[in-house]
């Protein structure tokens, strides 16, 4: 009868063995604890009051920092937005918000007198008044849309934006969830952020946020210790002296030294070695057993799934290298066959078709193969050894009259990705092509320069760009087609006498 209560007992989880063991050794202080239950009523009363208070300031806090979150990220974007001009304010501030995180995207900019500029994210623009001083914040109840709007104050003018009532109860609830009523009030209006339950006795906490602009009231249920609650105050006293030993050899013997071993083989096991190296023996715990084989089977699926993967992954990076090996090679093909039929052309404008043609093609296929280049580094296109090897092709395909054009170059080493690289191939080459025709005595400068993280400034100067002069049919179609490159560039093509620039998106330096 003993083994078979044995055996029983080593079937059992290990919270069920210390709960037993616990029970057995505990049992006899029991009737003892009823005698001196009622001694720390007092104190545990005080202790759920603070609480309560503390809570309720965490929860204010919590809906403040979102108001003042909003209005910091609104004050530095407004701020730009207004001091840069231009045409879009409301877009360069969006542009502005688009990393900040859990912040409003729906705002008004107005100027210093407070008409209104723009509106963004579908915002209702509220009146002109009140007027906030640059530095100021303004912060108020909106009782209609139920929601609390705030207006920062900016060098040239303000913005106002909103703080819903749905994202200050989510604030509110994330920092401590035991909050059942919430409200703001600001003198005039009562705005309800968590409503209370129906019938609900609460106790309330007021303090002011906002500075001063607004006062928050925090409801909890009142606490009241339970019968069973104040004869449990003392138990882990009472228990403490006998329980804390047991417990910590059960525990040491069933647990830790099984856990420890376990992870210890976790942290020596490196990916790709000879593999984890699991401990037989974890002690009788079916738990940890359990634990020790699913670490074994969870390694060995990554194991096979790295392994899958960086098959895959090889036999991706193979096929893109042919791809972009084969439309190098099928537009140096063509290149080749517009020259050769250029050459046997019977007209001097076909010829120069051909030739033009040609080059065009020669760039795209510069392109291809410096990306091709690039691939293994994942840096995209060098925009420095393209527009060199661009150059020279350029110089070594001019007409007879051009062989001695010259063109400088002064490049900056900057990357980008190829639909970039396209359009400044071809953007270069019908620059080049059309001082060549036209300018051939006078030299070509090409001037590439990092102007931020994240842009860079081409500019190309000859004495035949002359923004003024499109009267001419061929000058008219040239700037047509040079600013069409420009817009698929993103950018605004700047020209001035005898230089055009254009700003680049690109790769930030390593």
């Amino acid at each position: 009868m003993v083994k078979a209560a044995a055996r029983w007992f080593a079937g059992l989880p290990t919270a069920a063995k210390l709960l037993l063991i616990l029970t057995a050794l505990l049992l006899p202080i029991g009737v003892g604890l009823s005698l001196i239950a009622f001694s720390g009523i007092h104190d545990a009363n005080d202790m759920l009051r603070q609480r309560s208070a503390g809570e309720a300031r965490t929860a204010a806090r919590a809906a403040e920092g979102l108001i003042a979150r909003n209005a910091l990220a609104l004050r530095v974007a407004s701020a730009g937005a207004i001091a840069s001009g231009g045409s879009d304010p409301c877009g360069r501030a969006l542009a502005a918000l688009a990393t900040a995180p859990g912040i409003s995207r729906s705002f008004t900019l107005r100027d210093s007198s407070g008409k209104l500029l723009c509106s963004a994210g579908g915002f209702v623009p509220r009146t002109d008044a009140p007027l906030v001083a640059p530095g100021d914040v303004r912060v108020w109840i909106d009782p209609d849309d139920r929601q609390v709007d705030l207006r920062v104050g900016v060098v040239g003018g303000m913005a106002t934006a909103s703080v819903t009532t749905a994202e200050l109860r989510s604030a509110a609830l994330d920092s401590t969830g035991t909050v059942s009523a919430l409200e703001l009030v600001d003198g005039e209006h009562r705005l309800d952020i968590v409503p209370p339950p129906p019938g609900a006795a609460l106790t309330y906490t007021e303090l002011p946020i906002a500075n001063d602009a607004l006062t928050a009231r925090v409801g909890f249920p009142v606490t009241r210790l339970t019968p069973i609650d104040k004869g449990l105050l003392l138990l882990p006293l009472l228990m403490w002296v006998l329980a804390a030993l047991v417990t910590w050899l059960l525990v040491t013997r069933l647990l830790i030294r099984p856990l420890r071993r376990l992870e210890r083989a976790v942290v020596q096991y490196q990916p790709g070695g000879d593999g984890l190296d699991l401990p037989r023996s974890v002690g009788p715990s079916t738990e940890i057993q359990g634990l020790r084989d699913a670490f074994g089977r969870a390694v060995a699926q990554v194991e096979d799934s790295e392994r899958e993967m960086t098959e895959a992954l090889t036999g991706q990076r193979r096929l893109v290298r042919e791809v972009h090996h084969r439309v190098k090679n099928n537009l140096q093909v063509i290149a080749s066959l517009l020259n050769i039929h250029g050459r046997s052309a019977d007209s001097l404008d076909a010829r120069a078709a051909y030739a033009g043609i040609g080059r065009r093609v020669g760039a795209l296929s510069i392109v291809h193969r410096n990306h091709f280049a690039e691939m293994e580094e994942n840096r995209g296109i060098a925009l420095r050894p393209l527009l060199s090897e661009l150059a020279a092709e350029l110089r070594a395909g001019a007409p007879e009259p051009a062989r001695k054009l010259a063109i400088d170059l002064e490049l900056e080493t900057v990357n980008t990705t190829q639909d970039v690289a396209v359009a400044v191939a071809f953007l270069v080459t019908e620059i080049v092509e059309y001082a060549m025709l036209n300018r051939p005595q006078d030299p070509v400068e090409i001037s590439l320069r990092r102007t931020s993280q994240l842009t860079a400034r081409l500019m190309l100067g000859s004495p035949v760009l002359v923004p003024e002069d499109s009267g001419q049919p061929e000058k008219a179609q040239f700037e047509r087609i040079i600013a069409g490159l420009a817009k698929q560039l993103r950018s605004t093509l700047e020209r001035k006498l005898g230089r055009y620039s254009v700003d680049l998106p690109v790769f930030p330096p390593l």
